[in-house]
């Protein structure tokens, strides 16, 4: 009977779903271990809870405050539903929310394309699969995604990016690219005719991040005022249009075969084509072997990338906007740490992999951007078969079947219990670079000390060290000319696919006369 039972779980997952409905009716919680999540209820009318803890189209645009319900009160708990929780609405897969670092680890960690490994939830990211595609390496599983990470290993890998020459090439252009912002910057506060300005510095950054990725990094030849007015517009639109239609599409039609009846789908559509022509711009050089090119071993035709190349376009549009801008906005509420920094690149004109190790106090800085404002700010995962989990401490838990997990990294890195005075020499919730020295001193291991800012495991972002060295420059050649400063000392976040200040980053700024 046992063997029977098993075989009509393995080969029909509508009898799974059936199979644990009574439990379900009962509310006998689906998890087991010495880690075992508590109970978040569907609905709590009289409570001051955020929100409910799952998207509506009334609360989609704050998906961090839905997160946050799921810890609503969980500080009055001990014992390990103090750090995860777990809805279980019957006829529906649980979902699991955990705030535990050497959890989010451990399943981090587990993910991958073997039996009974996690899949990357590909629920919160079916608006970017219909604006992209879904062959891609952010969408994919199993063996299609191991495939493809194969592919992406050598241009954005570390060994390449970091040989010699090839490194020297980058960081020369991204360094023109960089240095031709900052003089429209200069000129645009020289202009004015005032000491000080008052500006939003994302829209300049986004259109840096895409620039270097598109001229830099592809070897494009695309130009600034065109990137400006014309690409990045379009991008945002796009971006804001994938966060509402993952919520909003419930029948999941691509919104291209909507008839053009109104101004918002003829609208949507000419941004889609703008998409498409930016995608294939960067596609030219490809026969050239300019740029990434060069590195790029796959013979596969350019129809089989251009939903690969959407997806780096727009995550460079937002991931490494979001990390640079978090970093600006930090250093413009923390003058003294701003002086470091000038103080400790003041002097770089010429960035190498050396140069950029030795500058710790740039790089504290950037780790502690990456802990307290993720631009991935939870990481989606779903169970594939039912699995126990181990941390790197010993704890289990029993993960069900279908279970979509979400790997709260917002709320892990501002828990005092894991990032504490008692842990860090720091409050948690606060911007402090110098937490990275006391950690340090204090011999607390790297696996010790994981922030998940590229989320960690096989699927790591594969963006990682380019991203890190676009956004060193960014910050260290912005610190290098300007004195930034910010009005409000609040810092609050706006979430959407990624994270960023809910200021638009707007600084006063005034030219360094040394």
């Amino acid at each position: 009977m046992r063997n029977g039972t098993s075989y009509l779980q393995n080969f029909f997952p509508g009898y799974r779903r059936l199979s644990r409905l009574p439990k379900q009716c009962l509310a006998i919680n689906p998890f087991a271990g010495d880690c075992m999540p508590s109970r978040v209820r569907l609905l709590a009318p009289r409570s001051d809870r955020p929100t409910q803890p799952f998207p509506h189209r009334w609360n989609y645009e704050d998906p961090v405050r839905i997160l946050e319900t799921y810890f609503w009160k969980a500080d009055e708990e001990q014992g390990p539903g103090r750090h995860n929780r777990y809805l279980d609405v019957p006829g529906f897969a649980p979902v699991l929310v955990t705030r535990d670092p050497g959890m989010i680890r451990a399943i981090a960690t587990a993910t991958g394309d073997r039996e009974g490994q996690f899949d990357r939830d590909t629920l919160p990211s079916v608006g970017i699969a219909r604006a992209t595609g879904t062959d891609t390496l952010l969408y994919a599983n199993g063996a299609e995604w191991k495939k493809q990470r194969k592919i992406a290993a050598c241009p954005f890998g570390k060994t390449t990016l970091f040989q010699p020459e090839q490194f020297c090439e980058f960081a020369d252009t991204f360094r023109e690219t960089v240095r031709g912002r900052i003089d429209v910057l200069r000129q645009h506060l020289t202009a004015s005719g005032k000491k000080t300005v008052d500006i939003q510095l994302e829209p300049e950054v986004k259109v840096v991040m895409l620039e270097m990725l598109t001229n830099n990094f592809f070897g494009a030849d695309i130009s600034y005022e065109e990137l400006r007015e014309k690409y990045v517009p379009a991008l945002e639109r796009v971006i804001d249009h994938i966060v509402k239609d993952t919520v909003k599409n419930r029948l999941g039609i691509p919104w291209r075969k909507f008839p053009s009846v109104s101004d918002r789908i003829v609208r949507a559509k000419a941004d889609d084509a703008t998409f498409e022509e930016l995608t294939q711009r960067i596609l030219v050089p490809r026969g050239e072997k300019k740029a990434l090119w060069k590195q790029f071993k796959s013979d596969a035709p350019d129809a089989k990338l251009i939903s690969n190349l959407k997806v780096f376009l727009a995550g460079a549009l937002e991931a490494t906007t979001s990390y640079a801008t978090w970093a600006i906005s930090h250093l413009a509420r923390h003058p003294d740490a701003q002086e470091k920094v000038f103080e400790e690149v003041k002097d770089i004109d010429v960035y190498t992999p050396e140069i950029l190790a030795g500058a710790k106090y740039l790089r504290a800085v950037l780790d502690e951007t990456l802990r307290l404002t993720p631009s991935l700010y939870f990481l989606p995962r779903r169970a594939t078969a039912d699995t126990w989990v181990t941390s790197a401490d010993g704890r289990k838990m029993f993960i069900p079947w279908g279970t979509h997990l979400l790997l709260d990294v917002w709320h892990a890195n501002r828990h005092e219990d894991h990032w504490g005075v008692q842990v860090s020499g720091y409050p948690a919730n606060e911007f402090e670079p110098d937490r990275w020295r006391i950690l340090a001193e204090w011999g607390r291991a790297t696996k010790d000390t994981l922030h998940f800012g590229f989320g960690h495991g096989p699927r790591v972002c594969p963006g990682k060290h380019l991203g890190e060295l676009e956004v060193g420059l960014t910050v260290g050649a912005l610190v290098k000319t300007f004195r930034f400063q910010s009005e409000s000392p609040e810092n609050l976040a706006r979430a959407g696919v990624s994270t960023k200040p809910a200021d638009g980053t707007r600084v006063c700024m005034s030219l360094r006369l040394s």
